[in-house]
């Protein structure tokens, strides 16, 4: 990926608005693309004891925001 706002980025993002950790895995970054993925998994499937949901849901947010914000 070149630089902030580049395409490339932009299609990062978009996918992990549809998966967590997808975006990264796009960019190359496999450890930060398992990390993201494990703990939106688990939170998500944690939905009922609602922290573990919120906290999913930051990580996921968050995860979109790396994609879009990663420089090489």
């Amino acid at each position: 990926m070149a630089i902030q706002g580049s395409a490339g980025n932009v299609i990062a993002a978009i996918c992990n608005v549809f998966f967590p950790g997808l975006g990264q895995l796009v960019q190359g970054r496999f450890i930060a693309a398992i990390i993201f993925a494990i703990v939106c998994v688990v939170g998500y499937a944690l939905w009922w004891m609602v922290i573990p949901a919120i906290i999913a849901g930051i990580f996921h947010l968050w995860s979109i925001i790396d994609a879009a914000t990663y420089k090489n």
